[in-house]
């Protein structure tokens, strides 16, 4: 009997236990609920408080960021593998043409030159060409060598080129190009149409060269002119043939064509003029044309 009032007793010790851990964990639950409500309250973000812990949050995270980027160290690029040369952005291509270069026994000496033979792209060369370390002596030979570019490059500019002549017709490529506005290659295309018209016999058909614009030739003609105009042997309209009007600067094989049909059906023109009765004649061309043709 005494053993089972002990057992019960125990029971009711346990229940007053449990009761207790019930009491705790609600009280936790109340406590908990009530820091989460708190911490739900609005943070004012511009407190001065919040934005210096934030600047240092962000300044620990570029310090964590810099421990963890790969340093860079100079180096040789005639030495480049294949593992660096894709490290370092260059694309297979790029990379066989360094090696290929190298496997002659050749060496590259300058940024420029390493352009010259990989063809890595300006934007790249921008990127790693000041990674680039090369011997001193090789340094101090390219120093020499652009000094030395630049003081011919200096006399060379000081020299001023004096022209042959005023006279648009017999001026050289090189008088025309010390007209501003005027290269090597419209220089050639002026003298090229000269020949083809035999010589300019006015002024205004230097408008006429290809890829000139009139302010450049309006600048040519201050300074060349027609002096004289060329002796053009005028060729009859009536007695040419084909291939003889056709050679004429103004006159192409369909208006050559209607030249001749025109020709056959008045039998013989009595007067230059009549050319302008031809179907679709290029009235603006007549003053043109007629410089070398004639009616006899």
């Amino acid at each position: 009997m005494k053993n089972i009032k002990s057992h019960f007793w125990y029971t009711k010790s346990q229940r007053n236990g449990i009761l207790f851990l019930l009491f705790l964990i609600i009280l936790f639950q109340i406590v908990y609920f009530s820091i989460e409500s708190n911490s739900n309250d609005t943070i004012d973000i511009d407190s001065k408080e919040f934005v210096a812990i934030q600047q240092e949050l962000d300044s620990l995270k570029v310090k964590a960021l810099t421990k963890r980027e790969p340093k860079l160290f100079l180096f040789n690029p005639n030495f480049i593998t294949d593992y660096k040369g894709y490290k370092i952005g260059m694309s297979t291509s790029e990379i066989d043409r360094l090696h290929a270069f190298r496997a002659k026994g050749r060496f590259v000496n300058s940024s420029e030159e390493f352009q010259k033979i990989t063809k890595v792209s300006d934007s790249l060369l921008t990127k790693i060409a000041p990674l680039f370390k090369f011997p001193d002596w090789v340094n101090k030979r390219f120093k020499k060598e652009q000094s030395s570019s630049s003081e011919k490059q200096n006399q060379k500019s000081n020299i001023e080129y004096l022209i042959t002549t005023t006279n648009i017709n017999s001026a050289t490529s090189k008088d025309f190009e010390t007209i501003d506005g005027v290269n090597e290659q419209l220089s050639k295309r002026i003298i090229k149409y000269r020949s083809k018209l035999k010589g300019f016999i006015v002024d205004d058909q230097l408008n006429e060269v290809w890829g000139i614009n009139k302010s450049t030739a309006t600048k040519i003609l201050k300074v060349f002119n027609v002096k004289q105009s060329p002796e053009i042997v005028k060729i009859n309209v009536n007695t040419a043939t084909f291939k003889e009007i056709l050679k004429i600067p103004y006159i192409d094989y369909e208006l050559c064509k209607q030249i001749f049909e025109y020709r056959d059906e008045v039998a013989e023109l009595q007067n230059i003029s009549e050319l302008r009765n031809i179907k679709d004649f290029p009235q603006n061309k007549y003053d043109r044309i007629i410089l070398y043709l004639k009616a006899e």
